[in-house]
């Protein structure tokens, strides 16, 4: 399915141009047009789905091997020390487009990328809780 509406739709089904670094039957990768760092790219699927939750199995395995494939060889290219495999989920999670896509992320030492977050300590009584909660939800 391809939302009429949606950027990503659009780009990874050749309607918009892009930078484009693997393509085919059911994914483009392309480079990030406001990139953390140079060679940032975007794992886009052809089909629309908002988030992974929606995404179909089929294509969230073949997202994570197209991540694998990619990664080392952007990694190569650049000679950069790491990569930072990345995927939000919902605005809240930092989405700003709403169709799934994974950032591939060149990284390097002492470079002024910004991911991470606070370290907090694990209560034992809630983490005891949510598991159980967590458990009983999966389906």
């Amino acid at each position: 399915m391809i939302k009429d509406d949606c950027i990503f739709c659009k780009i990874a089904n050749g309607d918009i141009p892009s930078y484009c670094l693997y393509d085919d039957d059911s994914f483009k990768v392309i480079l990030d047009i406001e990139p953390s760092s140079n060679g940032h790219g975007l794992i886009i699927p052809k089909n629309h789905a908002d988030n992974l939750i929606e995404l179909s199995d089929d294509d969230a395995s073949k997202a994570l091997l197209i991540a694998k494939k990619v990664a080392p060889a952007i990694k190569q290219v650049l000679g950069c020390d790491g990569i930072n495999i990345l995927q939000n989920n919902g605005e809240a999670a930092g989405q700003t487009v709403n169709h799934f896509h994974i950032h591939i992320i060149p990284r390097y030492k002492n470079d002024s990328v910004k991911l991470g977050w606070k370290q907090n300590s694990l209560d034992k009584e809630w983490a005891e809780k949510f598991v159980n909660d967590v458990k009983a939800a999966i389906k």
